[in-house]
Order: C-alpha cells, then sequence, then structure tokens
C-alpha cells in the first residue's frame, strides 16, 4: 500500500493545486472574461462556438480537465445565449473538448500521471492532441452544429479582475511546462492563493480524498494481480485502446488506470488515449462528465445523459483511431 500510495500522491497533489488556482481564476472572473470578449466579437455562431472550443483546449491542457468542465460550461453557455444562438453544441462541446484536450500535459488528467509519469506526457502527446482537439471541434460544429437562432437573453457583463488569479494560471503553465515534478509547487502556489482570498474550489477535499483513498487501495490490488497487464501484453495498440475505453465506462477511467497501469503497460500511449477520449462514450467515464452535469444544471441547461453517449458513441471511434494512427 506504500508504494500504492507513493506513486498516487504526486497526481492528486498537483490536480489539487490546480483546482484552487482554478477556483481564485474564476473568483476574478478570468474564465467569464475570455468569454464574453469573444463572445463580443459578434462572431457566426460556428466561429464563436470554435474560438470558445479552442478556449477550452488551453484551460483544459494548463489546469486540468476538470477545472475546465466546472467553469468553462458556464462560459459557453452564456456565450451562446448572449448571441442568441441554440446553446446545445457550447453545452456538450464542452466536455467533449475538456476529455479530448487532456492528452497533453501531465496535469491536464489525473490518469496521464498515472500511466507514464511527468516524463511520458507533453510534446509526446502533442499530435494525438492536436489530431483529438480537432476531431472534436469539427464533430461539434458540424454534427452538433448551432441551430436556428434563440431568443438573445441579456447576460450579467463579465469583470476581469486582473490579479492573483491570473497571476497563478501563468505561474502554473509555467511550473507544469518547466518542472520535472511540478506536484508540490503547484499544489503550494495553490493553496497560497486560496488562503490569501478564501476561494472555494468546485471539487470538495471529500471527493479528491475518496479518490486518492479508492486509487490507493485498487493499485495495491493490482501490483498483486497480473491479469490485466497479461491481457494489454497479448493485445496490440488498437485492443489495448479499445479496452481501456470500456473499462472507463464500467468502472471510472482513474480506477480502470490504476488497474491497467499497476505494471508497465506494453502499449501505454494506446492505454492513455483510451483512458482519456474513452469517457466521452459515457458519464459513467469520468468525474468530469459529473461536473459538466451539476455545472450545466447550476446554469439551467439541459444536459441530457441519453445524448452525451449518443453523440459519444460517434465521435470516440473516430478520435480514438485517429489519435492511435499519430501517436
Amino acid at each position: 500500500m506504500l508504494a500504492a500510495g507513493e506513486r498516487a500522491w504526486p497526481p492528486f497533489a498537483l490536480v489539487t493545486g490546480l483546482l484552487l488556482i482554478g477556483a481564485v481564476a474564476a473568483e476574478d472572473g478570468v474564465f467569464e472574461a475570455a468569454g464574453a470578449g469573444i463572445s463580443r466579437l459578434r462572431l457566426p455562431p460556428r466561429t464563436l462556438l470554435l474560438a470558445l472550443l479552442t478556449l477550452v483546449a488551453g484551460v483544459t491542457a494548463v489546469l486540468n480537465l476538470d477545472t475546465s468542465v466546472v467553469f468553462m460550461t458556464p462560459v459557453l453557455v452564456h456565450a451562446a445565449r448572449r448571441s442568441g444562438t441554440n446553446e446545445r453544441p457550447f453545452l456538450y462541446g464542452s466536455v467533449f473538448m475538456a476529455n479530448s484536450a487532456s492528452l497533453l500535459l501531465p496535469g491536464s488528467n489525473l490518469t496521464n500521471l498515472l500511466v507514464l509519469g511527468h516524463g511520458g506526457t507533453g510534446w509526446t502527446m502533442l499530435r494525438p492532441w492536436l489530431v483529438s482537439c480537432a476531431l472534436t471541434a469539427a464533430f461539434v460544429a458540424f454534427v452538433v452544429r448551432p441551430g436556428p437562432p434563440a431568443r438573445t437573453r441579456c447576460e450579467p457583463r463579465a469583470r476581469l479582475h486582473v490579479g492573483s488569479g491570473l497571476a497563478g494560471v501563468v505561474a502554473a503553465a509555467v511550473l507544469v511546462l518547466a518542472l520535472n515534478e511540478p506536484a508540490l509547487p503547484v499544489l503550494a502556489l495553490g493553496v497560497c492563493l486560496t488562503a490569501s482570498r478564501r476561494a472555494r474550489p468546485r471539487v470538495g477535499a471529500p471527493v479528491l480524498a475518496a479518490l486518492f483513498a479508492l486509487t490507493v487501495c485498487l493499485g495495491t490490488v493490482a501490483r498483486s494481480w497480473h491479469g490485466p497487464a497479461a491481457l494489454l501484453a497479448a493485445t496490440g495498440p488498437w485492443a489495448t485502446a479499445a479496452t481501456s475505453a470500456v473499462a472507463s465506462v464500467l468502472l471510472d477511467n482513474l480506477p480502470a488506470a490504476v488497474l491497467l497501469s499497476a505494471h508497465p503497460p506494453a502499449h501505454p500511449r494506446a492505454l492513455l488515449v483510451g483512458l482519456d477520449l474513452g469517457p466521452n462514450l459515457a458519464v459513467t467515464g469520468s468525474l468530469s462528465a459529473v461536473l459538466w452535469l451539476r455545472a450545466a444544471r447550476s446554469v439551467g441547461a439541459d444536459a441530457s445523459i441519453g445524448a452525451y453517449s449518443r453523440l459519444g458513441a460517434v465521435l470516440v471511434p473516430a478520435t480514438i483511431a485517429a489519435a492511435l494512427a499519430v501517436a
């Protein structure tokens, strides 16, 4: 159990720090101001959607997909309402892009550090990241396309406070990119910013503590059980990605990552592609989808579990195949 704990704490420390920084940035209006600034450009609906999805991809890469869905989903919904267009593609695009864009950096997704560690992500996953993001954006824009204009709603004007929140986002990006072990520095930065501002993260300590305990327990079991590793070793990268995608839907991608990577996997990048992109198949695939449902309902958006899976059944095979082709 000690070995499993030593493996699990850096990812959780890093993600906790990023969530704390994200809470301060949200309090300063960083996300809302960015989204409102884009929506004020009076872009055509599809162009507006693509611009906001690009913003989601950037936030996800730097500040983690959970931070992204919590804070960016309301931003995209409000932007659609301001512009008077159908909010459906903005709503589903926020979570689909967050999962697809979580391939790039160590802190973008907990599974990245659990499967590959800090040295295995980053620029080595740049091409799969670019391809999966581009396909997701195209899918949302042209399949879940903006519909007929809706009635424009009067939304409160977003105001950006240039202060510790924006500085924290920049500092977090530098730390993640520059350091081999950024977990403790990012956590320290997040704690300091939160303490100085008394901001509250949208994902509470009990949730993270429960996930950490689950990870340690499953990691301990998986280290003495070679079944999953043997199964993946006997398959190729395509089967590995498919297996991990299905496992993420059945178990959630975090427990699936722990079970499938307790021993060095034969095809680590394929495993990561399945674990990160597979959750777009169903809301059971990751914590981010549950947080997305909560964020969507907090602004009165009609988030459907069934629609999520119907759209994901088309999106996921395409993004996994494309990402594997360039990995």
